[in-house]
Order: structure tokens, then sequence, then C-alpha cells
């Protein structure tokens, strides 16, 4: 197999070539050849309205969440929580503002409890128009708890986010790390799409449980390079511009390849001053390309489902 100046060409979207089995079985190791092969101007457009490949802005909004989990006693720590709460607080309202400003909308991921914590925020997200989808109810791993607890969270969320006006349709897991069995679980609760693996740049079906998977990868996440740890000071934070160029690179590699760039913010990271720039030069590239598709996370999962149907 070759390639054409440098890159594989994806012949044809993902979901209309296969089903992925469920996350519970023999899910890796898929031949790349059988899904990569070149040619891509010949094939059919692989999104809507002749777009060449997708673009979804996601944010995980924590707020305090992941420190009240993780760290004993944060509870009692009104600065190690404050951290959180700078998202809400400060970053929402930034970053709402330059969506607003390119006439894009979002995906927010809501744990239950920052939801009963932040009324505020979750009622600023729908009145701007953006969708608001699942992130547990508490900012604990799927792949920690037992399996009725992993049930309950999963439960305690839809109820936490309905309560507040909220039909989610996706979940994220905190950290992307879910159990064996979460995909199972999000389909017999009434999910429509996942957005938690790394297997793969093109969304496809879950095979049995019919959920998408909107893939999602470390490099387009700002917590591997901005997140800073003081029980370590080992960690550098990156620059802004170093960060940049990375997002750049990678997402320009996907739109060639025609698959789908899930970037994955949180608020209380990518909404410090010097960092906000660099979400709004991501969302500006993807608006002026004309042959990419801006969407939300539940948008594009419905086109997916759709198309392979």
């Amino acid at each position: 197999m070759r390639s054409l100046g440098g890159w594989l060409e994806l012949a044809e979207p993902a979901w209309t070539r296969r089903r992925h089995p469920s996350v519970i079985g023999p899910r890796f190791g898929f031949p790349m050849a059988q899904r990569m092969q070149i040619s891509a101007e010949k094939r059919a457009p692989a999104w809507p309205d002749g777009a060449r490949s997708a673009v979804c802005f996601t944010f995980d909004l924590d707020a305090e969440e992941v420190w009240l989990v993780d760290e004993e006693g944060a509870a009692e720590r009104p600065a190690v929580l404050s951290q959180g709460t700078y998202g809400p607080r400060v970053a929402l309202p930034l970053i709402l503002g330059i969506l607003a400003r390119h006439g894009v909308r979002g995906t927010f991921f809501v744990p239950g409890r920052v939801a009963e914590r932040h009324p505020a925020s979750v009622a600023a997200i729908l009145e701007a128009g953006h969708e608001i989808a699942h992130h547990g109810y508490s900012h604990r791993s799927p792949a920690t708890l037992a399996p009725d607890e992993e049930r309950r969270e999963l439960e305690a969320g839809l109820e936490a986010l309905a309560g507040r006006g909220v039909v989610a349709t996706g979940y994220r897991a905190p950290g992307w790390d879910v159990s064996p069995r979460t995909i199972d679980l999000v389909a017999e609760l009434g999910f429509a799409y996942s957005s938690n693996l790394m297997d793969d740049i093109a969304p496809y079906v879950h095979a049995g449980a019919g959920i998408v998977e909107l893939p999602v990868h470390w490099t387009l996440d700002d917590a591997p390079h901005f997140w800073f740890s003081p029980s370590t000071w080992t960690k550098a934070i990156a620059s802004a511009a170093h960060v940049a160029g990375l997002w750049k690179e990678e997402a320009d590699g996907i739109a060639r390849l025609g698959g789908l760039c899930v970037y994955t913010c949180h608020p209380q990271i990518i909404g410090r001053p010097g960092r906000l720039g660099v979400l709004e030069a991501a969302i500006a590239a993807a608006v002026d390309q004309k042959d990419r598709w801006v969407a939300t996370a539940g948008e594009v999962a419905a086109w997916v489902k759709r198309s392979s149907r």
C-alpha cells in the first residue's frame, strides 16, 4: 500500500465500511489496510454538503469535581477547589463569547454534581444554543467502579441533567476511562453516542450496541499540555504557542485523511487568558476551511447513524 504525498487517504467514511465490534471483545488490532486505501479524490463526500472532514469543539465542564474526587480532603481546601471554580465563574462566559463570535455550536460534557452546583452555567450553555452531554455524576472513572456503582453514576447524572432541562444523548467518561460494561450500559440507558476511545480518526458504530463512537486523542486535549499538579512540581506547563502548533498539525492531518477532529477542552484550563487565543485560532481555522464541517458531537453522531443504515 502506497501513500499520496506522504499521507494515507481514507477511501470512504469508516462507518459505511464496517461496524466495529463492541469494546467488550476483540476490538483492537483491526487491520489498517482494510480501512485505508488510496484515491480519496475519487470518493463520494464523507460529510454533509460535500465537506471533506468534520470538527467538534467539546468542553468538559468539570469545575471543582476533579479535585473533590481525586484529592483527599479537597472539600476543606478552598484554594485547591478554586482552580475548578475558575471554569464556570470566569472561563465559561469567555468561551461562550468566542463560540458566539464565530457562529459555532459546541458540546459541553457536564458531571451531574457540577450541574447541581452550578445551575446558572448549565442555563447559560443552553441559552446560547449549545449541546450538553453526560460526563458522569461525580468525576469517578467507570473503570474503578463496581457494575452497580457504574449504573448508579450514569442514572444519577441523567437525573441531575434532566432536572435542569437537559436531555443528554452523548456520554464521555471522566478521563475517557470506560469499563468493559460501559458501551452496553449507555446503550441500555438510551444514549446515542460515546466519545471515549482512541482507536480511530473516523467515527464508527459499535456492533450490537448501536452506539456511535466519536474518537478522541490526548493530542487534541488541553489537559496533557497545560495541567499542573503541585503534588509533583516536575511537569512544565506548555506555552500556548507550542500547543497551538500541535493542534494545527493534528487538525490538518485529520482533515487530509477525511476524519473527525474532536477537540477536548476544559474551561478551567483552556480558559486562562493566555490560552484563549489557542482555542479561538482553532475555531477560526475550522470555520475558514470551507471543506470542514463544524458541528456538535450530537449532530455528528446523528449523521453517522443515518449514514450507517
